[in-house]
């Protein structure tokens, strides 16, 4: 882990000078998706979510059609 944090980036700001939200340009695609993927398995890793078992068409969903 500590491997892969050795390129990382830390940059510090003052209090209510942070950057927005939109990181497009400071960071690439690639990188972005990268961050999701990151948080994606680490939220997995801190929450008692399983992987779900069943198929696409057995995937529970309600379709609503507007009247």
């Amino acid at each position: 882990m500590a491997k892969s944090r050795q390129g990382m980036v830390v940059r510090v700001f003052r209090l209510g000078e942070e950057p927005g939200d939109d990181l497009s340009d400071s960071t690439t695609p690639e990188e972005r998706i990268e961050m999701v993927v990151t948080l994606t398995r680490r939220m997995v890793e801190l929450g008692a979510f399983q992987s779900t078992t069943y198929t696409r068409s057995q995937m529970p969903v309600r379709v609503i059609r507007p009247a």
